[in-house]
């Protein structure tokens, strides 16, 4: 697909539903090649089939993020199938659960860490040395706005996605002179698939959703994918070490 990105080889973590599947659709409007790594081969290759049914190029490889070799064959996927690596957007997560601090297992903590945090790293320490490669690139992590803010009802999530914007800052300005720009996102209450799949259980979450929000609605997974991608684009050439709430004003109030 021709586009300003054309030529150009984009990876999306969780790029099989949600933010990423509307990032990976996203870059490949732009006309970059896509990689799109997932757990879940269905929903990955579905992807897939739209972009190239779009005329697009992409391909997808079964990826677990927590796993250090599976991250590294990840990378090495990308650049023999498509031949560089211009642009990561580490979206992919896992873990969670709602408890009092007092109250979290050591399984519980491990399983959030390692979703959320070490996850990131994982994929950073991989991209990293591939656009170190070649002369390089652009990563954009996923956070959130409980990244930036006390979230009462699960630490551990706020502490990975905390911890996720300060890997971000770090990296981005240890990179910066090589090329590397490294910026995150964070997303407030967006119409994602497990979000649908919690109003449907609780029709009344909605109402709270939307105290958060000033704008008055939820986000839409297109908008966090088109913040990513101008990110990613020669128009954000000079943000690195970046937070770049997409909330609605979530934060703000």
């Amino acid at each position: 697909m021709e586009g300003p990105m054309k030529d150009r080889v984009a990876l999306v973590t969780g790029g099989g539903t949600g933010i990423g599947k509307a990032a990976s659709l996203a870059f490949a409007r732009e006309g970059a090649k896509v990689v799109i790594a997932s757990r879940t081969q269905e929903t990955g290759e579905e992807t897939v089939r739209q972009i190239r049914a779009a005329g697009g190029e992409a391909a997808w490889v079964k990826t677990d993020v927590t796993q250090d070799a599976q991250a590294a064959d990840m990378v090495d996927f990308a650049v023999q199938t498509f031949g560089r690596l211009d642009y990561a957007f580490n979206n992919a997560g896992s873990g969670g659960g709602r408890h009092m601090t007092d109250e979290l297992t050591e399984e519980n903590w491990d399983a959030t860490i390692d979703g959320f945090l070490k996850s990131t790293w994982l994929c950073m320490k991989y991209e990293i040395k591939a656009m170190r490669i070649f002369g390089g690139g652009v990563i954009v992590n996923n956070s959130s706005v409980d990244g930036e803010r006390a979230f009462p009802v699960a630490p551990a999530y706020s502490a990975a996605k905390h911890g996720v914007l300060g890997l971000t800052k770090s990296a981005g300005v240890q990179y910066a002179k090589m090329g590397i720009r490294i910026n995150a996102v964070c997303p407030g209450w967006i119409l994602t698939p497990p979000i649908e799949d919690s109003l449907q259980d609780n029709p009344a979450a909605l109402e709270m959703m939307l105290s958060h929000q000033p704008i008055g609605r939820l986000g839409k997974a297109e908008e966090v994918a088109e913040a990513v991608v101008w990110l990613c684009s020669d128009r954000a050439s000079l943000i690195t070490a970046t937070i770049l709430p997409v909330d609605g004003g979530y934060l703000a109030v």
